[in-house]
Formats: C-alpha cells, sequence, structure tokens
C-alpha cells in the first residue's frame, strides 16, 4: 500500500499539464516570450524618450476637437504664405517693368542700376526706352476754339532778350493767352541792349506752320487789328499795358487780375513778360501746351534748318566717315565774365583791365571793389563761376574722351582769345566752330540777324552726340531739356562746378582719385530721366506734364 502511494504520487505529478511544467522549466532553458516583452518595453521607452516635444502637441492629437481647430490654423498659416508670395510676385514685376527713373535725395540723384556697360556716347538703353513724348497735337476734327471776335479779348507782348529767352517769353504767352480765353496777336521780337538785334518773329520762326499747328489750341492773329488805329499807344500807355505781374505767376492771377482788364479794355500789352508764368501753380494741361509750343510749333525757318544739317553732317564726316560728336557751349565771353564777377587766371594787366571794365558797366555791385575778392572765393565755392576752357578740356579727358573726339563750340568771343583756348585745343586738336565749318558765303545770309547765327547753334548742338554746357542759361535748359524729350538716348553733361573748384584748389589730389571723383560725380548728370520737384523749371525738365510712360 505505501509503494501503491508512493507511485501514485509521482503519477501526479507527472500528469501534471504542458502549462504548467513549462512555467516551471529549468533556468537553464531560454525563455524568448520574456525577451521579447523586455524588448518592446525597452523600444517603447526610448520611442517616448525620442520624439521631439511638438510631435505631442495638440496638432497630433487624436481628439477630433483638438483636430479641427489645428487644421483651420493650418489653412490660415498657408492662406498668408500664398498672400505673401502673390505680394512678392506683384513686386518683382512691377520693379521689372517700372521706367526707369532718378530720384533726388537732398543734393543727390540716385537713378536705377543697369547691367550694361557705360557709354561714353548715349545713356543707358533702359532709360531711353521708359518714356515717350506726349505733348503732340491731337487732331480733333472740328475746332472748339472760339473765333477771333468771340473771344474775350487781345494781349500783346514783346519777347525781350536773347533768341532762347524770346522763345520762352513766346511759350508762356500762348499759355497766358489759353488761360484767359484771349486771342494771341504774334509777339515781337524786342531789340535787346546787348544783342541790339532787329530781327521779327518771321526772319527766324515758321509763322504758318505755327499758327496752324496750335489752331486747336489758340486763337493766333499776325497784327494788331485793325479797329484798333493807334498802335503804338499799346506799349507807351498806362492805360493799355498791365506791369504789376510778378514772376512766376500763378495761373489764378492771370484770372484775377488781367482778364478783367482785358475784356474792359479789349486789347492789353503785358510788360514785362520775362518769367511772368510759373511751372508747378499752373495746370497741367497747361503747361503741356507750352511743351507743345517749344518742342512742336516753334519750328525755325528751311533755310536755317537745312544749314543746320549740312553743319551737322558735315561734324559727322570730318575724318572721312561717320562719326560721334561733342558739342560743348562755352561760356566764357567778356560779358560773361564781367557779370560773374569771379575771379580768374591772367595777368595783372589783365585783372585791373577786368576791373575797370566791371566797374563801368556794374558800378552799383562793383562799389569801391573791396568786397569783391571775398565774393569770387564764394561764387567758385558754391558753383557759381564759368568754367575755363582748361577746366573743360581737364573733366573731358577724366571722363574717358580721347584726344580724337569732334567737338563742335557754341560761343561767342572767348575772353582771353587764343592764349585762353590753347589748353582746350591742345587737348582735343579736332576743335571748331561753324565759322570753321561753313564758308564765308554760306554764313553771309544768316549774319543780317545775330538770332540767325544763334538758331544754327542751337540746332548743331540739339542734333549732337553728347551736349556739354559750362554754366547755366536759357540756351544750355533749353537744350537739354529737347534732348530729354526726345528720348534721353544722347547725353546732356552738366558739369558739377562746385565739386570740381574743390578738386581744381586741392594741390594733393593725385589723377587716379581726380578721374575717379569726376566720373562717378557725372555718372547721373547726363540728362537722364529725373523727377520733378516743387518749382522745377520746365524748360530743363518736362518729364511729368509734357512725357508719358513708354
Amino acid at each position: 500500500m505505501a509503494e501503491l502511494r508512493h507511485s501514485s504520487s509521482l503519477g501526479s505529478r507527472a500528469g501534471s499539464s504542458p502549462k504548467k511544467r513549462d512555467d516551471t522549466a529549468s533556468p537553464l532553458i531560454h525563455d524568448h516570450r520574456a525577451e521579447n516583452d523586455d524588448e518592446g518595453r525597452i523600444r517603447h521607452s526610448f520611442r517616448d524618450r525620442d520624439r521631439p516635444n511638438w510631435f505631442n502637441s495638440p496638432f497630433f492629437s487624436d481628439d477630433p476637437r483638438v483636430s479641427q481647430h489645428s487644421s483651420k490654423i493650418s489653412f490660415l498659416l498657408v492662406l498668408i504664405i500664398m498672400i505673401a508670395a502673390v505680394i512678392s510676385i506683384f513686386s518683382i514685376i512691377n520693379q521689372l517693368n517700372a521706367p526707369y527713373l532718378c530720384k533726388k535725395d537732398g543734393i543727390v540723384l540716385h537713378c536705377p542700376r543697369v547691367k550694361e556697360d557705360p557709354s561714353l556716347w548715349e545713356n543707358p538703353y533702359s532709360a531711353t526706352t521708359s518714356w515717350r513724348p506726349c505733348a503732340e497735337r491731337c487732331d480733333v476734327g472740328v475746332s472748339d476754339i472760339p473765333s477771333e471776335n468771340e473771344t474775350n479779348g487781345y494781349i500783346f507782348i514783346h519777347a525781350e532778350g536773347g533768341l532762347n529767352q524770346q522763345r520762352i517769353a513766346i511759350c508762356n504767352a500762348v499759355a497766358v493767352a489759353k488761360i484767359m480765353n484771349a486771342t494771341l496777336i504774334l509777339p515781337v521780337l524786342k531789340q535787346d541792349q546787348i544783342w541790339k538785334d532787329q530781327t521779327k518773329f518771321e526772319d527766324i520762326f515758321d509763322v504758318d506752320h505755327f499758327i496752324d499747328y496750335l489752331k486747336d489750341d489758340v486763337r493766333i492773329v499776325r497784327d494788331i487789328p485793325d479797329w484798333f488805329t493807334d498802335k503804338s499807344e499799346l506799349f507807351s500807355s498806362i492805360r493799355r499795358t498791365v506791369k504789376n505781374i510778378p514772376k512766376y505767376a500763378p495761373a489764378q492771377f492771370y484770372i484775377d487780375n488781367v482778364l478783367p482788364r482785358i475784356k474792359e479794355k479789349k486789347i492789353m500789352a503785358l510788360k514785362p513778360f520775362v518769367d511772368r508764368l510759373g511751372y508747378d501753380n499752373v495746370p497741367p494741361e497747361i503747361n503741356r501746351l507750352r511743351c507743345r509750343v517749344n518742342y512742336h510749333a516753334l519750328k525755325f525757318l528751311p533755310e536755317i534748318e537745312q544749314m543746320a544739317d549740312s553743319l551737322v553732317s558735315r561734324m559727322r564726316n570730318q575724318t572721312g566717315s561717320s562719326n560721334p560728336y561733342m558739342a560743348l557751349h562755352l561760356r566764357f565771353e567778356k560779358g560773361m565774365v564781367g557779370l560773374s564777377f569771379c575771379d580768374f587766371v591772367g595777368t595783372r594787366e589783365e585783372k585791373a583791365k577786368m576791373a575797370e571794365y566791371r566797374k563801368k558797366e556794374w558800378p552799383r555791385r562793383y562799389k569801391n571793389g573791396s568786397h569783391l575778392w571775398q565774393l569770387a572765393l564764394q561764387k567758385r565755392k558754391e558753383g557759381r563761376c564759368p568754367l575755363e576752357p582748361g577746366e573743360v578740356a581737364v573733366i573731358l579727358r577724366a571722363m574717358g574722351y580721347p584726344k580724337e573726339t569732334q567737338i563742335y563750340v557754341a560761343s561767342g568771343q572767348v575772353y582771353g582769345g587764343q592764349n585762353r583756348m590753347a589748353p582746350l585745343r591742345n587737348m582735343f586738336p579736332n576743335l571748331v566752330t561753324k565759322e570753321e565749318l561753313a564758308s564765308k558765303e554760306e554764313l553771309a545770309g544768316f549774319r543780317k540777324h545775330v538770332t540767325s547765327l544763334a538758331a544754327l547753334d542751337f540746332l548743331v548742338c540739339l542734333k549732337s552726340d553728347v551736349f556739354v554746357m559750362t554754366h547755366g542759361g536759357n540756351f544750355a535748359k533749353l537744350i537739354i531739356g529737347a534732348r530729354r524729350y526726345m528720348g534721353h538716348r544722347y547725353k546732356s553733361i552738366k558739369p558739377d562746378k562746385g565739386l570740381m573748384s574743390k578738386s581744381f584748389g586741392d594741390p594733393y589730389m593725385g589723377w587716379a582719385t581726380f578721374v575717379e571723383d569726376v566720373v562717378v560725380t557725372h555718372q547721373t548728370r547726363t540728362g537722364l530721366p529725373e523727377e520733378t520737384f516743387p518749382n522745377y523749371d520746365i524748360w530743363e525738365n518736362p518729364l511729368t506734364p509734357c512725357m508719358c510712360k513708354a
């Protein structure tokens, strides 16, 4: 029995379930499940530790409310990015399509950068294709200009000064007639004390073209009407003359003060009439009309145009082949030197004679002469002195123009004669004037009127490849303005005389430094498209009122 019980107990232990046996297996047997579970826990712990913080943010939450909120934020972010991208694209397109325009920052002019290499003879291509003239006449079919008898009356002016001052007065006269709806009597070119010329309007300008081109703008007649018998009364009688017009008067001044008198008297003379109409205080269409007169209606006589074209052709073929040429407006006549009250290099005898000349011509300004030296220094420092021929030569050479450059000189009798011109001729021997290009017989017909000779100089300078001015004045600013209106293609160089006076007066400045100063300073002083500013001069910069984006 004891044996039987022992065997039963052994049998019961041996008959235990396999699972139980596995659970009590020997430690020598490798347990794969336990290892897998441990590895899983370890990998899970590592994933939790290595996962970035933003992964646990609400954006990746399984909560449907959080997911809906995050999707809205995501949509807004995408929308903002798309709007910013569209704005950037439009900004880039606008920059690419923006016209070439230089802008002033104080006295500094900033111009757009261009990829093309700088040229001695032409402005950047983008500057020449950004703007076009738009002051020409518009064919309107039937004109709405009232007849001569239906206007408010007649106005009459004497255009005073030299040719270019007279030109500006004529343009202003047409504009004033338009403002007051008056009939303009063909202006008379008044004899000037300096020019002493008896030229008539019809001796210089094409009257038929002038009247016809402006027929849709202003009523213009050739002479004082027959019913007004005492023609001399116009400028001799106070009753027939308006004398209180201020300089650069606004359009409203004429409407309030001049028009009532014209309506009363029916015919009035405006005297004086030099610079008697402003620029930015008149309607844009009036400024556009002034450009129409200047650039389209005022044409020189055919014989003047033909002679000028012949001179231009000879300039281009000086060397036997078509070459560009430069026109230099050299303002260094005795009268200009004296009037400037600047000091120039010369002998004691020359300076003594100039002092006597100034004392005789301008006694009130001269006084006793003791203050003139300080005045001369101040004017030169401010760049208000005419450039001497030798100074012009050095500046042109620093700009890079070679010795072979063809130069046409528009000038009167240079003060100091050949000695004063020698430095310029030595550096640029191909220097000619109209008297050297044309024979005495060819010019004989133009010597009857001083303004005819001035008109030849005007046209040859206007059609040059490079125009260089040396001092201010109506001639230079009209040339620069016309070349801008023609498309800004050809350079019109306006030297910075203030900076040049400092450079010329620096004994320690080397040639390389001087060249760099000249080149950098004059990169933007070549007649480029330039924004207008308050009280700007429409004759030198016709951009805003008279030109449109191309």
